[in-house]
């Protein structure tokens, strides 16, 4: 299937490891302009490297604070200068911490709250200008949480529901200028993020973290986690030409485990 994506232009937020990277992977593998974007300037330039051997799309990288508006404001600016326009915007964030309601503090509500709801907003809201011109799609990157949600996780399972109801509604706010909005959201897949949260439940239950994860694997139909590049391949489906008429939808890339219909 021709995705038809080559010589697009994708701007990437949180992008230098995990689920963000694995995107941006498959996205230069289709041809795509990629701009990375994190907090860590030396390991941008590292991935940004990586992904210039690929040798098709072009790569490029802006250190960035997905909290402060006025980064975010430069780095669409940036990748709009670097580029000539955005037509691919992909939001992401780093996973909140894990907590129950009584152990958070106002300080924690209000840092998720602005990195993992308000950052999407503010980069939905720079990059729509561009966006306009000739139609696009915005991906949103959240959790299994937003379907059912997940012990221990509060702030994740509060704020990522809230990415669905912003979702939903820019669907039809943005359809007339042929702008497709969609949220893609991870299960188990093997990145650090999950690997720190089975570390976390097998101190509180004082066991190895094998256990845990044999414990995890064996809730899911599949029998295992997921690969980055099985979560980004999904990604690269919504973000191309062969999805022309999914909008305001959600889908889960879980193997299975999430049981809610």
């Amino acid at each position: 299937m021709d995705l038809n994506l080559s010589g697009k232009t994708a701007m990437i937020s949180a992008s230098s490891q995990g689920l963000g990277f694995a995107i941006a992977n498959q996205l230069v593998k289709e041809g795509v302009n990629v701009m990375l974007s994190g907090r860590d300037e030396e390991k941008l330039k590292k991935k940004a490297s990586e992904l210039e051997a690929i040798d098709k799309g072009k790569v490029a990288f802006k250190k960035t604070d997905i909290t402060n508006a006025d980064e975010i404001k430069q780095l669409v600016s940036f990748t709009a200068e670097t580029f000539g326009g955005i037509q691919l915007l992909v939001n992401n964030a780093g996973g909140p911490p894990a907590g129950s309601f009584e152990e958070l503090t106002d300080e924690e509500w209000q840092a998720s709250f602005e990195l993992n709801l308000l950052s999407y907003v503010r980069l939905i809201r720079a990059a729509l200008p561009y966006l306009k011109q000739n139609g696009g799609k915005i991906l949103n990157i959240a959790s299994s949480s937003i379907k059912e949600p997940i012990p221990g996780l509060i702030l994740s399972n509060t704020f990522r529901t809230g990415i669905i109801g912003l979702s939903k509604t820019l669907a039809s706010e943005l359809a007339p200028y042929h702008i497709l909005i969609n949220t893609i959201a991870p299960g188990r897949i093997s990145t650090d993020r999950v690997k720190h949260l089975d570390q976390i439940n097998a101190e509180k239950q004082g066991v190895e973290i094998t256990k845990i994860e044999s414990q995890m694997k064996a809730a899911i139909p599949l029998g295992r986690y997921g690969t980055p590049e099985e979560f980004a391949n999904v990604a690269a489906f919504l973000l191309s030409d062969a999805n022309t008429y999914m909008t305001g939808n959600s889908f889960l890339v879980d193997g299975g485990m999430v049981k809610s219909i």
